[in-house]
């Protein structure tokens, strides 16, 4: 039973963009909450976020680099994540379950709801993911701050697992075809185009909340803001290398 709802929810549309500035958009939103907010979003390259509490050496850095592949720490706890083919999504709110598991289970009705428009057998699966056939096709994560939530989150729409293993530094031991194998069987996209969970999230937002949408864009101001964050901190190795 969903239990919190907005009289209106604003929408903003990010298009395609280097990893940094995703990320900087996300935390601007977050410190600068006056209504709820949905975001939607891609990646102009594939990336690697890591988790606020992760030890970049986790990553193979030289190769993401060698590969263009953007590094970026994230502002929310968590693994590692390869953003390449997905829709990202994030939302931010003053309101919301003061319950982990609760406040997951609730924004996340929104990614089910959504799928199940597309066709898919969607499901909650505790703590954090959502999953198809028993396959984990989004995950999320959040943080908290200034009484305001933000969960963002990855709905795959393809995986490249060989790929992904390639950019992580993982024991020898676990990237063997076995291991592969497990990852493929456990994690799956869902095969539609962008537009399609796109439109199907706009609309599972509006009926699970009861709300209306308003689509809003960033202000030059806000555009520059942004900017800022992204130049001096998530471009920084000083951020990505912290831990």
């Amino acid at each position: 039973m969903i239990k919190i709802k907005f009289e209106k929810i604003r929408i903003l549309e990010t298009g395609n963009n280097l990893g940094p500035w995703n990320m900087a958009v996300d935390e601007f939103l977050l410190y600068n909450c006056k209504e709820p907010i949905l975001r939607i979003y891609g990646w102009s390259k594939p990336c690697i976020s890591i988790g606020y509490f992760q030890n970049i050496d986790e990553v193979d850095y030289k190769k993401c680099n060698d590969m263009n592949v953007d590094v970026v720490r994230r502002i929310t706890g968590g693994g590692a994540v390869f953003h390449d083919m997905e829709l990202t999504y994030s939302f931010v709110t003053k309101n919301f379950p003061q319950n982990i598991l609760k406040s997951y289970e609730e924004i996340s009705e929104v990614i089910i709801q959504a799928l199940k428009k597309l066709g898919l057998d969607a499901k909650f699966s505790p703590l954090n993911d959502v999953i198809v056939d028993g396959k984990k096709v989004c995950g999320n994560a959040q943080t908290r701050k200034n009484n305001t939530l933000l969960q963002h989150g990855t709905i795959l729409l393809e995986v490249d697992v060989e790929k992904m293993f390639s950019l992580l530094n993982v024991p020898i031991e676990k990237i063997s075809d076995k291991k592969i194998l497990d990852v493929k069987n456990r994690v799956a996209g869902i095969s539609k185009t962008f537009d399609q969970v796109s439109n199907a999230l706009k609309s599972s937002a509006r009926d699970v909340f009861g709300c209306d949408l308003v689509p809003f864009k960033l202000s030059q101001e806000e555009l520059e803001s942004c900017q800022k964050l992204m130049d001096e901190k998530f471009s920084s190795e000083n951020w990505t290398f912290r831990r």
